[in-house]
């Protein structure tokens, strides 16, 4: 029997809640993709003016997990950002596992731990609060202590929507999927409603896992998302 669409889908937004392969467990702060900011997939591409820093802040679907962070997420947007023209240098902060509770408790050391204050935060975590079964009253309320803090450090943030599927309960479900509209309306934050929108139909782009995208797959995600990641850098 054929599984249901909904049911790829549930995989899909239940990330892994251990330690990774391919991923860097245990590390004290976001790594850069490279010594001068260049995805090291690819090489370099002309840019134009002063540098944009981004921090990408999330759980495994940006840690890099099964690819590496070279080919993760935030180091295939940066190149993508890059040839664009936009001179963008992109911190990954992903750890694998992270639920919203834990993405706070580490938010504060994470932006002071930076060499540079980032122009904009692109926030990715709910994926693990859904596979707990967590309250969705305390995914929003973890993300919108995360919110204050940015807010108070006058940085922008993305923030990347997840989506609860449907067997978790109809009353679940819409409280799910309406946090991340609802906070980034109140903060006045740019957001991707579903950023896996691009990929959750198509099986062929994810690892053996049914969760975490192939390198192919993170370039659908990046070609999908990249200018919007793009429109929400502030102007200079």
């Amino acid at each position: 029997m054929h599984k249901p669409v909904w049911s790829i889908a549930l995989a899909l937004v239940l990330v892994s809640c251990g330690p990774q392969p391919g991923d860097d467990e245990g590390r004290a702060g976001p790594r850069q993709t490279g010594a001068d900011g260049a995805d090291p997939l690819v090489g370099s591409v002309p840019v134009m003016g002063p540098q944009r820093h981004i921090l990408a802040f999330g759980d495994s679907l940006f840690a890099g997990y099964g690819v590496g962070q070279e080919a993760s997420y935030p180091a295939q947007l940066q190149n993508a950002l890059r040839a664009r023209g936009i001179n963008a240098v992109i911190g990954n902060a992903g750890i694998s596992g992270d639920t919203s509770a834990a993405g706070l408790g580490r938010l504060a050391f994470t932006l002071d731990a930076q060499e540079h204050a980032p122009d904009l935060v692109v926030l990715e975590l709910g994926g693990n609060d859904l596979l707990r079964g967590i309250s969705p009253d305390q995914t929003r309320a973890n993300l919108a202590a995360m919110l204050d803090e940015l807010k108070r450090r006058k940085i922008a943030v993305l923030i990347m929507g997840m989506r609860a599927p449907p067997n978790y309960g109809p009353e679940y479900q819409e409280q799910f999927d309406r946090l991340y509209g609802d906070l980034a309306q109140q903060y006045g934050a740019a957001l991707i409603p579903f950023w896996l929108d691009s990929i959750y139909q198509q099986p062929d782009l994810f690892q053996a896992d049914r969760i975490h995208p192939t390198t192919e797959g993170i370039e659908a995600l990046v070609g999908a998302t990249a200018d919007e990641v793009a429109a929400a850098i502030p102007d200079d």
